[in-house]
């Protein structure tokens, strides 16, 4: 009689509590309302070019564009606390979001890359001759990425069911595939890359500024070099804020596995999603200065 009232217990206690929901919730919902804003301030402002940084910033945003179309679907889970949409779209909305943490993660470097080589003076290697090179160069690294990520994720994730748990009503809980060894390797591989490549990006930045402020010193401030500079370390410090809190804690997730840590990881992971707001950095700079030469304009017209 014990063991069954124990068992019943495991079957309705949730895989997320209410606190845990309203937390996910909270942090999901910014995320899809000011990445949308920041989406539609830079479609309105991009301009053409075969510049490297900027074929980068368009991949960006089509990634921010195919994740925030699945945010409300986690958004419906956490208040509904019930996922009645079938395990396939589950894991696709699942690994949509592992999708736009590696492939942001590879635009920042090639971002951050480029703007290291212009301090360096290399301008002219870091344009595309021709759109359609730097079409094939954005789809090799979706390919790489999708073409990975999602077989590994429809396959291995969610194949085997947790005990006590009904698999058609829960999603986003997929832990138990990360016992198989090679799965709990390819994490830890990936962890601890993304945390070298962050700190190295991060050396590397401030190296440059505090070559930049030792030049000007005191009126670094008056030159463009050094907030262009500024601006770099901004995406590091996205990097830094969104990248490096999930991996460190998925390490540990990974070697100690239990499914009270499930919770605990899925807040890690929402905070990855706030990269959505560098679309607001970017934009906003063309905005503000597009909205400072039409006031310059009304002005001189009257």
């Amino acid at each position: 009689m014990e063991e069954f009232s124990s068992n019943a217990t495991n079957q309705t206690s949730p895989i997320f509590p209410v606190s845990y929901r309203v937390g996910l919730v909270v942090l999901y919902t910014p995320v899809l309302l000011g990445g949308s804003v920041g989406i539609v301030l830079m479609s309105t402002s991009l301009k053409s070019s075969k510049s490297v940084t900027t074929v980068s910033v368009i991949n960006l945003l089509v990634v921010h564009l195919l994740f925030l179309l699945t945010v409300p679907f986690r958004i419906y889970y956490f208040i509904s606390d019930q996922w009645a949409l079938g395990l396939d779209f589950c894991k696709l909305v699942s690994s949509m979001i592992h999708a736009h943490v590696y492939l942001s993660f590879i635009f920042y470097i090639v971002i951050l890359v480029t703007r290291f080589l212009n301090y360096f003076q290399w301008r002219g290697r870091l344009k595309f001759t021709r759109v359609l090179h730097a079409f094939v160069a954005s789809l090799t690294v979706w390919v790489i990425i999708l073409g990975t990520l999602l077989p590994a994720t429809i396959i291995n994730y969610g194949s085997e069911a947790t005990t006590g748990e009904k698999r058609d009503n829960v999603c986003f809980h997929f832990g138990s595939a990360l016992s198989r060894t090679p799965i709990e390797v390819l994490n830890y591989i990936i962890c601890v890359v993304v945390l070298l490549v962050c700190t190295v990006l991060a050396s590397i930045q401030l190296w440059i500024l505090r070559q930049v402020y030792r030049k000007y010193g005191r009126v670094s401030l008056n030159h463009q070099e050094f907030w262009a500079q500024l601006k770099s370390l901004c995406f590091v410090l996205i990097m830094f804020f969104c990248f490096v809190p999930y991996h460190g804690f998925r390490i540990y997730y990974v070697s100690s596995y239990w499914d009270g840590l499930q919770k605990v990881n899925e807040v890690f992971l929402a905070f990855t999603a706030f990269t959505c707001f560098d679309m607001l950095m970017f934009a906003g700079r063309a905005v503000w200065r597009n909205t400072g030469t039409q006031c310059c304009n009304l002005c001189s017209k009257r």
